[in-house]
């Protein structure tokens, strides 16, 4: 077998990505309130919106510098200067990429080696995973579901100690799908861990803008020579459908991804990177509306769950809600696909998120507040019933 079917076997073993699919799977239901995705309901704000029309009616519609214009990347570096202390040169530490998704590819691309091994704490969005196998790596879950869904020191050196050949350790903050975040002290502990044994850390920001009772903190404050940072526009100014992300990495780190970047998909359409700029400096604080009723609905859901007797995570950022299945079911799919079959509410299964997340579900409340109403009208009248039926059981 030569190295190309083998690489082409890896890829075809891959397990399909557990969000889409199981959203795919039940979106023909009728009547589905579907909280799987998190796709902002908002829309993109009118001024960013003008200034992506504006660059297509003056012709801004050709390459542009592969790593993205220097003005585009000057404004990420000055708009994360600002909002979270991390400091990057626009021209050798910035690169813009057609949203996160190919962030991620691109960084392990240039960064394992075959058989390389990533430190993967769980419960975590699924992508990375898969993208370590396509890179030719390996990845070590940790399990966090019995620490409170977040990374210690402590818990880190036990891991390397018994994976002393991994060498990479991703972390997401604030956490999707627990909405877990990290404050400065324990990123800085983490820090002193990555540093002491020469962890190379990759920090998925994705969602720095949205947290509730705490400002975003990056471990980039503390090693930003051993740091790569996405980050992007998505989440934060409802521009999904954009497609623009960015990663902040030192100038030794970043040569590589540049290079797969330019191989993998060139530049970023001009256009969106007007916009981006427009996101970026006038716009740098149009998360605070949409935050306000995130935390709103937010707040809905935690209410409605622990009036059922759900016990759930709090979210300190992020729009996801991580919370315990009942008792009565085995497994996160067996409920999740209950619930959709018989009470038409669309959730993800926590097995979808690695080890950490079975036992558990993800609700996405980036819907209408209507929505999330009727959905937990309906997931209390399930969990009513099913409570009924068991009790019928016994009788």
């Amino acid at each position: 077998m030569n190295q190309n079917s083998i690489i082409r076997d890896v890829i075809l073993s891959m397990p399909p990505e557990g969000i889409s699919t199981f959203s795919k799977q039940i979106e023909d239901i009728p009547g589905m309130i579907k909280l799987t995705v998190g796709e902002p309901d908002f829309d993109t704000p009118e001024h960013i919106k003008t200034a992506g029309i504006e660059a297509i009616q003056n012709n801004n519609t050709h390459y542009t510098d592969p790593l993205g214009s220097l003005a585009v990347r000057q404004a990420a570096a000055d708009f994360v200067a600002k909002k979270y202390g991390i400091h990057y040169d626009a021209k050798t530490e910035v690169v813009t990429t057609i949203g996160v998704s190919e962030a991620i590819l691109d960084v392990f691309l240039s960064l394992l080696e075959p058989g390389d091994e990533v430190f993967l704490p769980s419960p975590v969005f699924p992508v990375y995973q898969g993208t370590i196998q396509m890179a030719g790596g390996k990845v070590d879950y940790i399990n966090l579901a019995n620490d409170n869904f977040k990374l210690t020191p402590e818990r880190l050196r036990q891991e390397i100690k018994e994976h002393p050949k991994a060498k990479t350790l991703l972390l997401t903050t604030p956490s999707n799908p627990t909405g877990v975040s990290y404050d400065d002290e324990e990123l800085k502990a983490l820090a002193d861990v990555a540093r002491e044994f020469d962890l190379t850390v990759i920090s998925d920001e994705i969602y720095g803008e949205i947290t509730y009772d705490k400002v975003h903190s990056s471990i980039a404050k503390f090693i930003p020579e051993r740091t790569i940072v996405f980050s992007g526009l998505s989440k934060s100014h409802a521009m999904t459908g954009w497609r623009f992300g960015v990663v902040f990495a030192p100038k030794a780190l970043m040569d590589g991804i540049a290079k797969v970047h330019v191989f993998n998909s060139y530049d970023v359409s001009s256009f969106v990177q007007e916009a981006a700029i427009e996101a970026f400096t006038v716009g740098m604080d149009d998360v605070e509306p949409m935050k306000k009723i995130y935390r709103e609905r937010r707040d809905l859901v935690l209410d409605a769950l622990k009036n059922a007797g759900i016990e759930a995570v709090t979210p300190e950022g992020a729009f996801y809600i991580f919370a315990k299945i009942p008792d009565s079911y085995e497994t996160s799919l067996e409920f999740c696909t209950d619930l959709a079959e018989q009470a038409h509410v669309g959730v993800v299964p926590g097995d979808a998120f690695g080890p950490g997340g079975e036992g558990y579900f993800r609700i996405s409340y980036v819907t209408s507040t209507a929505n999330l109403q009727e959905a937990m009208n309906r997931l209390t009248d399930f969990l009513a019933a099913d409570d009924v039926a068991l009790k019928s059981q016994g009788a």
